[in-house]
């Protein structure tokens, strides 16, 4: 490949949670560490010394405590404010140094690199990860290939493979079909068990398989995505970050509550502070929502005292919105058909749906919108919230004490985004 063709880059976080852990606590580094998820239920970020001991991703802790005890592995409750802090500051290190950035997940983003020939590219993206580890302490993988599929493929071996530095350059590889082969479908980008079952139906089982297959025929079976893989796979780029779904059509918050919950105050406590989650949310991405939401759980297992139940509302919204006062309001009403009393709720959730650009929206000829209204408080709020933390300003129906919220007995400070935990440096 000459200078002038686009590459893309792939940076990826390595193990992403445990890495934020080890940041503020360097003894933690060569040495097994897992995070729980909320309410300390499952494991969901493990270190390469937990991976080599067979602890699987999702296995319950409770499962696993008496074993994870004996080996002397470290273990955290979720803690997403660090988290999402230092993904900003690894995104805002490679937004620094190119021009060219697309934010894919908490720990992931592709990078175009052009006017590069392969080796140029494969020296920036070790300049890249040496800059980022430096300045936040995150270790990262790169890798290059002249496809986003290709590129999440080669960070992926470039993760696995000490040997390649952290940088692995798809293009320069001297048998990329042997790679290929080596490859299950499923672990492909955009493949995974959703279409599985058919390929291997089709007798397709490896990535090799999948390119050199007929991409008409894909289209037939996988529908316009499945050819695109297939045209991926050959080195002809085809799926944007939108096309892949990083910008989805709808925004959810939901969480399993410390003990069940009873009373419809807490009810609406626990429902109020997931709108106003989840409206921040579509706010940062410049969007409004049309419908709004809400589902209510006592869980599969509940006693004989108290009786089950599950179910869900939507509420359209009069005009399309992202001020959380309307969205609450919403909430509110689908919450007051819901509510069941005697039940004891171990889960509530509100997603957002009919996401739009604030800049294209519907009017109502018969409703007066309040977004106007609400603009300058909700500019307010989140700046302020951005700036001294998430629940500085809060709405008083989400509740002060909220002993419904989810259970983390064993969460790290929150060093970079609370004035009161700031870490302290003795010298």
């Amino acid at each position: 490949m000459t200078a002038g063709n686009k590459l893309f880059a792939l940076v990826d976080c390595n193990n992403f949670y445990v890495s934020c852990e080890r940041v503020f606590q360097p003894c933690l580094r060569n040495r097994p560490v897992v995070v729980l998820s909320n309410n300390d239920g499952c494991i969901i970020a493990r270190s390469n010394e937990v991976k080599r001991l067979g602890i699987g991703m999702g296995e319950p802790y409770f499962k696993r405590k008496p074993f994870l005890q004996r080996q002397g592995v470290q273990v955290f409750s979720c803690n997403f404010g660090l988290y999402g802090d230092l993904s900003h500051r690894v995104m805002s290190v490679l937004q620094e140094e190119e021009p060219e950035v697309e934010i894919y997940s908490i720990d992931e983003a592709f990078i175009r690199l052009s006017g590069m020939d392969n080796q140029q590219a494969a020296h920036r993206c070790r300049a890249l990860r040496r800059r980022v580890g430096q300045w936040v302490g995150i270790p990262v993988s790169v890798g290059i290939a002249p496809t986003r599929t290709l590129a999440k493929l080669a960070a992926s071996i470039a993760k696995k493979n000490p040997e390649c530095g952290g940088v692995f350059n798809f293009v320069l590889s001297p048998s990329p079909d042997e790679i290929l082969s080596s490859i299950p479908v499923q672990d492909l980008w955009g493949v995974g068990r959703r279409y599985k079952e058919t390929l291997n139906q089709h007798g397709i089982s490896t990535a090799l398989d999948l390119k050199n297959s007929d991409s008409e025929r894909m289209r037939g079976l996988l529908g316009l995505p499945g050819q695109r893989i297939v045209m991926e796979l050959r080195g002809n780029p085809c799926i944007s970050i939108n096309e892949s779904g990083a910008n989805s059509k709808s925004v959810v918050s939901s969480r399993t509550f410390r003990h069940p919950v009873t009373t419809l105050d807490e009810v609406k406590q626990a429902v109020s502070t997931f709108v106003s989650l989840a409206a921040r949310k579509i706010r940062s991405q410049g969007m409004t929502a049309t419908n709004v939401h809400v589902f209510l759980s006592t869980g599969s297992f509940t006693s004989e005292q108290k009786p089950s139940f599950s179910g869900s509302r939507m509420v359209p919204l009069q005009q399309e919105s992202s001020a959380t006062p309307t969205l609450i309001k919403a909430a509110f009403k689908a919450v007051s058909e819901l509510y069941r009393p005697g039940c004891g709720y171990k889960k509530a959730g509100v997603m957002l749906t009919g996401l739009n650009s604030a800049g294209i929206r519907q009017q109502n000829l018969f409703f007066r919108a309040e977004e106007e209204q609400f603009n300058p408080l909700m500019d307010a709020v989140d700046r302020i919230n951005d700036k001294w933390g998430r629940d500085m300003l809060r709405y008083g129906c989400t509740g002060l004490r909220r002993e419904w919220s989810s259970r983390r007995l064993m969460k790290s400070p929150d060093y970079t985004t609370d004035w009161a935990e700031l870490p302290v440096v003795k010298a």
